[in-house]
């Protein structure tokens, strides 16, 4: 496969890591966003020290301008992005009749329509070119609902209304846009969860455990794939059973 400029949102976190390890494995150049610096810095040159080289653009995926800006940056230094993963995503979790509408706001606005403000500045030149790469990271909750998660499920299901929307539009263009839902994955985020709790998570699961970002990462590497051109509008659920349709 040859050599395509990647884009990751929200690159730094457990997920996002691995997905860029996978991508600059396969020898892509990687970049990703950032709001703070200090801690951006420190995360890249920990990828340094592993022999991957990130490039950082600073920018905030809330904002169309700052998306914009962000991409043009990218751009500048290494080239047209051809692959796009929309990855950036927080939580803000409590019962709907609780739910404060910041708390609905911040989720929506990172989860959802960070995907817009990314997948906006990139689109056109993708279909001049007529390839491109374009993954959301979604999730679980996205398919089954999850309580306290009003506003995490509902931005990540309206990833899906976007991917087999935007497949449609591109298709006759070699552009393939799919969706990710990872199940319950041994991130920071989930670790830091009581051990208590999380026994009860990998209980309900089929095969016994939680998901590794690493595992993530190869359905990634998988859909932008040169012979992954057929495979568009779907989505691969990664959960190790945990919730299953067909």
């Amino acid at each position: 496969m040859q050599s395509r400029v990647a884009l990751v949102t929200g690159g730094t976190g457990g997920i996002g890591t691995s997905i860029i390890k996978r991508l600059a494995s396969m020898g892509h150049k990687v970049a990703t966003n950032y709001r703070d610096e200090s801690r951006a810095k420190a995360w890249q040159e920990k990828m340094k020290a592993e022999g991957i080289e990130v490039t950082m653009a600073k920018g905030d995926v809330t904002s169309a301008d700052e998306a914009q800006a962000m991409v043009r940056e990218i751009e500048n230094r290494l080239g047209p992005i051809e692959i796009l993963v929309n990855n950036a995503g927080i939580t803000r979790d409590t019962t709907f009749h609780k739910m404060k509408p910041e708390q609905w706001n911040d989720v929506i606005c990172t989860n959802l329509n960070s995907v817009y403000n990314v997948t906006r500045p990139v689109i056109e030149a993708m279909r001049e070119r007529k390839w491109g790469r374009i993954i959301q990271i979604s999730s679980i909750n996205g398919l089954k609902g999850q309580y306290g998660q009003a506003n995490y499920a509902a931005a990540k299901a309206g990833m899906h209304g976007f991917t087999i929307s935007l497949a449609r539009e591109n298709a006759k263009l070699g552009i393939t846009v799919n969706t990710i839902s990872p199940g319950y994955v041994a991130t920071d985020m989930v670790m830091a969860v009581p051990e208590e709790v999380r026994a009860k998570i990998a209980a309900d699961i089929p095969t016994g455990r939680l998901g590794r970002p690493d595992e993530i990462a190869y359905a990634v590497a998988f859909l932008v794939d040169e012979e992954a051109s057929w495979i568009t509008g779907s989505n691969l659920d990664i959960n190790g059973g945990h919730h299953m349709g067909w």
